[in-house]
């Protein structure tokens, strides 16, 4: 048997209607794959509760905009994954920043921002996303967020580490603010004085004017972007299409820089059933952009969720990769959902 890698197995069975949200890098072929001992949430004689209401949680707030997170802290379930729900106003701005120990996964639900990004070897890229676009940034790479447009953006952040948290991470004010300005002047060329007024702690998201559009036609030279680009537009793909609903999936086949992320965009009619399935190779993480879903979740050796969740809108589900699992449409609405 061939060697082949998660993301190839998550394309194949993409057209059966599958989708994760996956991490690792792992490969198949030379028996099991290296996986470790059981959770310590998962090792019990009851299952725990795969259902977290991000949209619950009470937000962080700034003038520029709120954050909200779902990490093992919050959700211990969730091991290998951890999300953020993220708003910015216009000229709303999450500072410059990069994450050391996780890659960053995003879906805009609504609204447009800017996002720049900057790789290890100082190559840049600026692009504006719309609704229903999605970027990644691997581990190590510096990007900065800002709202533009009329009205807020909302985007739905996922990390390939579930202990990984979104407000503890290297950005650019707080680096500044703890190098002495000597140090500064000396690197930036400038008299130490210019850093007087700089902030002495991280600012995380800030507040300015909406920027002003992208040009159209960049001037000569002056684009320095990597081999990869880091936007996918999930929205415009065409659709899988089935009598219960549609499904949206973008993995490294279709977004080649999107290395340990998989992902995809699902709708269900009312009263449609996504088939029993499970996953043997990733876990699963689920955002509930609106309607609701009833969901019953088996596992090995008998043990079952007896209670049958219903979520709606806001609502985070995590899934090992031992675990089956059955969801069907409860409501009048159809039920979107992003993995």
């Amino acid at each position: 048997m061939s060697e082949f890698s998660r993301r190839d197995m998550l394309g194949a069975a993409a057209a059966g209607g599958v989708a994760a949200a996956a991490t690792g890098t792992e490969t198949f072929g030379q028996g099991q794959p290296p996986f470790g001992p059981t959770p310590a949430p998962l090792a019990g004689t009851e299952l725990p509760s795969f259902r977290f209401q991000l949209g619950a949680v009470a937000p962080k707030r700034w003038d520029g905009g709120w954050a909200k997170e779902a990490t093992v802290a919050e959700f211990p379930v969730s091991q290998a994954l951890a999300g953020v729900l993220m708003s910015l106003v216009p000229g709303g701005l999450r500072e410059l920043h990069w994450h050391a120990n996780a890659a960053e996964w995003a879906y805009v639900i609504k609204g447009q921002c800017r996002v720049t990004t900057i790789n290890p070897q100082g190559e840049s890229q600026v692009v504006d996303f719309n609704a229903g676009d999605v970027w990644y940034f691997p581990r190590g790479f510096g990007h900065s967020i800002q709202g533009i447009g009329s009205e807020d953006c909302l985007f739905v952040l996922v990390f390939d580490n579930g202990y990984f948290s979104e407000f503890g991470t290297f950005s650019i004010s707080d680096w500044v603010g703890h190098t002495p300005p000597e140090v500064l002047a000396k690197y930036f060329g400038v008299p130490a004085a210019t850093f007087a007024n700089f902030p002495k702690r991280e600012v995380y998201i800030s507040k300015g004017p909406v920027p002003p559009p992208l040009p159209a036609n960049p001037a000569p030279g002056s684009i320095d972007k990597g081999p990869l680009t880091h936007r996918y537009q999930l929205l415009a793909q065409r659709p899988s299409v089935y009598p219960g609903g549609t499904n949206r999936l973008v993995s490294q086949q279709q977004f080649p820089i999107s290395a340990t992320v998989t992902g995809a965009l699902m709708q269900i009619k009312p009263g449609a059933l996504r088939e029993p399935h499970w996953h043997p190779n990733a876990d699963e993480w689920q955002y509930y952009i609106s309607g609701r879903v009833r969901l019953a979740r088996p596992r090995a050796h008998r043990r079952v969720q007896r209670r049958r969740r219903r979520l709606r809108a806001a609502r985070l589900r995590a899934l090992h990769r031992e675990h089956r699992q059955r969801g069907c449409r409860t409501a009048n609405r159809p039920q979107q959902r992003q993995l």
